[in-house]
């Protein structure tokens, strides 16, 4: 049977186009050949802001309700609308969206027409035809305001009325006063007054929601105003008796639990309401502003979150544009030529974001031929995948240099991305920048070379309320947590410019988020969660660490608190460092879904010796590194790391953890410290207080007892500073003395000052002959005291990188990456062993790398993780399966 046959003698309200919508981005992507999400949607009318940033807790919240029906008299809410709009309960009441209380008002009887002065809102004249009620549909006038002297001879019929106010899609608004006056003059009609885009209006404009005649019915829609089309929440307006007859349209339970709670609080929202407003106005006149200089289009003015234009250059239509816009921007705009009394010359764009209002605003220059320089096309942005995290250390970072490793062995040209890490765990790049170990972790993942822009803004805190910023690899100052909030938007521009450098030259990213992203007292300034996340366009993966424990309810909890724009960018989940049989977890995950409408993609085991370096000193400070095979204990060597307060660039130990006849202790307490073959004070971000803390613990006394045996003391950076005889800080830059002693383990003395040496090195140790590379973050410079004192270390071009004593078991040096280096590491080891009585083992034991660790962590997760379906996220065609496993040739 054909469509034509099918739906003979039903009514014009399934003639498709007539009552077409705007909001349709799967039909509009099918024009413009591109994913749905791809399209910049311009037809739809909401709120530019997004709805409030509340609403996923309330909806949170009111999902504990969802057990039980919601309330049938929505009580609460019409409270709430009554307190806001100064009337009493009985004279509202609230429907599934605007549209079914216009479908339930054009049910009530005693009328013989319905008039609905066009061109306005399509709904009215297909609700009126759902129930068989005669249409009338007089035009508007030529300034499409609504000519109630040509209405009079309609209006003497007793009449169901329909006007909109801000009109929809001209945005011409009635006169409250004129239909007060034309309601009295005709009682035996009803005037509907749909005020769906009414809060778009200056704070008090005249409205129709109190001061009514009994005749008028007004209509409100929350969908518009809070951004919440979703939710579908709309309000009616009139005297007790219309209401109980519209309620009585309508069916039982219309507003859903979640509507109400969004709902109530949506109507106490003064705040939101004002800056919607103002926000909404002031991106209006801009929008209104750039569109009337665009070559035969005009603009007319109007009140709402929407403009109303006209295509006037001969031989062209709206049409012809819109297929444009769709095809060369994917951008979609409003047609409205199937309303009444208008033609395919007419079109209307809803008022979005300022960046979103600029590109329509330079697509329509392109179109027109007046462009004011070259034309940026919209295309699909780079494809990016984000790993967030429920909390710190829930592995974020290994997951996302597993994506970077599994991406590249697939085929593509990836590279990863942080845009605000915090951590003292740093590094140095080929150009002497700055920027946080896990992210050069992760560019070893994608097998490039570390970059500054992988991490444009690293903190590397000093105290409990300041760090030092560092801003595309370069210091910019020692901040507190409020100054550096007043910095954020200079930071978040370099973060940006970063991205898109990025962006332009790889196939995808992998980014990382930091903390969670439900961190609900810093998500106003954040710049390194979901803001980056709609920045990039990434579609993104929530883990939580199981290991931990309360992972569902962290997974659950977090989504809670984000707001709906963010929970939709949520892919799935990863459960990740589970120990035991993965198929126990599947109750769980299937009430997840049922909770938050997201699936858990993958569930990670805990993987044993990892190899990989730590994010932070989390796991440093809880003393266990999982290691490799060892020898029996009386044949390893024994070495103790101290635990300092603020200890930075820890991974210069992580070398040591692989060798077969090294045991490694992580000491805080002096007591704990025993006769070790050697102690190594690792890097400090602050000098002073952690020398000072050590001296506080007796921990100064022990190295100096253990320096007169045969214990070998190595201070790396801050703990070389600390090894001296003098710390002179005259900038006050650690400390308010000007001069600390120090343990006066080495002859040498350390002046601190506000410039940061970073550099990348390569040297020779003396004593062995043996090559060694690093990089260099300090601030100062160490000078010998004594003739007696050994150079320890030179760089290639014969400067001193450290010092030691004569007889060679006490050194100090500036290089981090010492142990780095298999051969120096072989050799030191060996010389601990005959120091205990051990025969040296001369033969490498362990190549530090982390290919091979990379490569099988990035099993595991393949093995893990559905990456059909993160491919699919993507965007990236054939996915994971039919992928090559090489990177393309070129890149």
């Amino acid at each position: 049977m054909d469509k034509q046959n099918l739906f003979a003698g039903i009514p014009e309200v399934l003639d498709e186009r007539r009552f077409a919508h705007g909001g349709n981005r799967r039909r509009m992507a099918e024009t413009a050949g591109c994913a749905p999400e791809d399209i910049l949607d311009f037809s739809a009318n909401v709120n530019p802001l997004g709805p409030p940033t509340w609403l996923g807790q309330v909806v949170g919240q009111a999902l504990q309700e969802v057990d039980a029906y919601p309330d049938p008299d929505c009580t609460r809410l019409l409270m709430a609308a009554a307190e806001r709009y100064k009337v009493w309960p009985t004279q509202v009441t609230a429907g599934n969206g605007a549209s079914e209380l216009l479908f339930a008002i054009a049910a009530l009887k005693g009328f013989r027409q319905a008039i609905i002065p066009s061109p306005t809102y399509v709904d009215y004249a297909r609700a009126c035809r759902v129930h068989r009620l005669p249409v009338v549909e007089p035009p508007l006038a030529d300034d499409f305001t609504v000519n109630f002297p040509a209405m009079g001879t309609l209006l003497a019929t007793p009449s169901l009325v329909f006007l909109c106010s801000p009109n929809n899609p001209t945005g011409t608004v009635v006169s409250a006063n004129d239909l007060r006056e034309v309601a009295a003059m005709f009682p035996r009609s009803t005037f509907v007054v749909d005020e769906s885009f009414a809060e778009f209006l200056p704070e008090g404009a005249d409205r129709l929601t109190r001061d009514r005649p009994s005749n008028v019915i007004c209509v409100l829609s929350l969908t518009k105003t809070y951004a919440i089309p979703g939710l579908r929440l709309g309000l009616a307006f009139a005297d007790p008796d219309v209401i109980l007859r519209i309620h009585r349209n309508m069916p039982a339970w219309s507003v859903n639990t979640l509507a109400q709670k969004v709902g109530e609080r949506c109507l106490k929202d003064a705040a939101y309401l004002a800056e919607t407003r103002e926000q909404t106005r002031l991106l209006r006149e801009s929008l209104a502003s750039g569109l009337r200089q665009v070559p035969g289009l005009r603009v007319l003015p109007g009140a709402a979150n929407y403009l109303f234009c006209r295509v006037d250059r001969v031989g062209q239509d709206a049409a012809m544009l819109r297929d444009r816009l769709l095809r060369e921007y994917r951008i979609g705009i409003r047609l409205c030529g199937n309303y009444t009394g208008l033609d395919d010359k007419w079109f209307r764009v809803a008022v979005r974001g300022r960046a979103d209002n600029e590109t329509l605003i330079r697509a329509m220059e392109g179109v027109a031929g007046t462009a004011r320089g070259p034309v940026v096309k919209r295309t699909r942005r780079t494809p990016a995948l984000m790993i967030q995290g429920t909390s710190s250390n829930a592995g974020k970072s290994v997951l996302a240099a597993a994506f970077c490793r599994i991406l590249l062995q697939d085929g593509f040209d990836v590279a990863p991305f942080k845009a605000q890490n915090m951590s003292l765990n740093s590094y140095v790049t080929d150009q002497g920048g700055e920027m946080g170990r896990a992210q050069v972790t992760q560019a070893m993942a994608c097998r490039l070379n570390p970059d500054v822009r992988m991490n444009p803004v690293l903190l590397k805190p000093g105290s409990d309320i300041g760090s030092q910023v560092i801003v595309m690899g370069r210091p910019v100052g020692n901040m507190s947590v409020r100054e550096y909030v007043e910095y954020k938007p200079r930071a978040w521009e370099a973060v940006k410019a970063a991205y898109d450098s990025l962006a332009n030259e790889h196939d995808v990213l992998v980014l990382e988020g930091a903390g969670s992203p439900a961190e609900v007292n810093l998500k106003h300034h954040d710049i390194v969660n979901m803001t980056m996340a709609e920045y990039a366009g990434a579609r993104v993966l929530l883990t939580g660490d199981i290991d931990r424990g309360g992972v569902f309810a962290s997974i659950v909890g977090t989504m809670s608190l984000l707001t709906a724009g963010e929970r939709s960018r949520v892919e799935g989940y990863v459960i990740n460092r589970f120990r035991g049989d993965a198929s126990l977890l599947d109750p769980a995950f299937g009430q997840m879904f049922e909770r938050t409408g997201k699936p858990v993609l993958g569930t990670v085991p805990y993987i044993h010796a990892l190899g990989l370096p730590e994010e932070d000193s989390v796991s440093f400070k809880d003393g266990f590194r999982p290691e490799g095979d060892k020898l029996p204990e009386d044949r390893c060597v024994d070495i103790v790391v101290l635990d300092l307060p603020r200890i930075s660039n820890f991974n210069d130990i992580d070398p040591l953890y692989a060798e077969p006849d090294v045991r490694v202790r992580v000491v805080a307490d002096a007591r704990d410290v025993g006769t070790p073959d050697a102690v190594i004070i690792p890097g400090s971000k602050s000098t002073v207080p952690d020398m000072r803390a050590l001296k506080g613990t007796g921990m100064a006394a022990v190295l100096r007892e253990l320096a007169e045996g045969r214990t070998r003391i190595v201070g790396i950076c801050g703990g070389f500073q600390m090894l001296g005889r003098i710390v002179d800080d005259p900038y006050g830059l650690e400390s308010e003395t000007t001069r600390v002693e120090g343990f006066d383990l080495l002859p040498v003395q350390t002046t601190l000052s506000p410039e940061k040496t970073l550099t990348r090195t390569f040297g020779t140790h003396s004593a062995s002959g043996l090559t060694v590379h690093g990089y260099e973050i300090h601030h100062g410079r160490t000078e010998p005291l004594s003739d007696d004192l050994r150079v320890a270390l030179r760089d290639n071009a014969g400067e001193p990188l450290g010092y030691m004593r004569p007889d060679g078991r006490v050194l100090g040096t500036y290089l981090h990456g010492l142990f780095d280096a298999d051969g120096f590491r072989r050799w030191f080891i060996d010389q601990l062993r005959m120091d205990k009585g051990l025969s040296p083992l001369e033969a490498i034991q362990t190549v530090f790398g982390l290919e091979d660790a990379l490569d099988n962590l990035a099993s595991v997760v393949r093995e893990a993780v559905d990456m059909d379906a993160v491919y699919r996220a993507l965007g990236l065609s054939g996915g994971c399966a039919q992928a090559p496993l090489f990177r393309r040739p070129g890149r």
